[in-house]
């Protein structure tokens, strides 16, 4: 079992405007922040249900190739509003959300790219 991923971020500030709206949608709250002079090399932020932060942000030169993180939400209704949360935020549209029957019958998600082109996903498996 993961407990917990990031990724690295190119505009720090700009990136946790765009995870703490996009994010927000499926629940997650800014959690924890650090700057640099507590983590001795740079400020990092993170996400997930109040208390426990499971997706970190960090400042520096973004992965490259950029990364794919999938967060599994309760129903569709939740992956359209990460959608629309996450465009509304600066995201680029990387898939609307919809059915990927070729992954399984009830495979739901929206992809969006966020602002260094990590592609950050909102998926459900359940039916409608």
């Amino acid at each position: 079992m993961i407990d917990h991923t990031g990724v690295i971020v190119s505009d720090y500030g700009k990136s946790r405007t765009f995870y703490r709206a996009a994010l927000g949608a499926i629940g997650y709250v800014l959690d924890k922040e650090f700057p640099a002079s507590v983590t001795g090399s740079t400020d990092v932020a993170g996400f997930g249900p109040p208390g426990q932060p499971d997706f970190w942000i960090y400042r520096g030169t973004p992965n490259q190739p950029p990364l794919h993180v999938a967060f599994r939400v309760d129903d569709r209704q939740t992956v359209d509003a990460f959608y629309r949360a996450a465009l509304a935020a600066g995201g680029r549209d990387n898939g609307a959300p919809g059915l990927r029957a070729h992954y399984h019958p009830n495979y739901y998600g929206a992809f969006v790219l966020d602002p260094d082109g990590h592609n950050i996903e909102a998926v459900c498996h359940k039916p409608a």
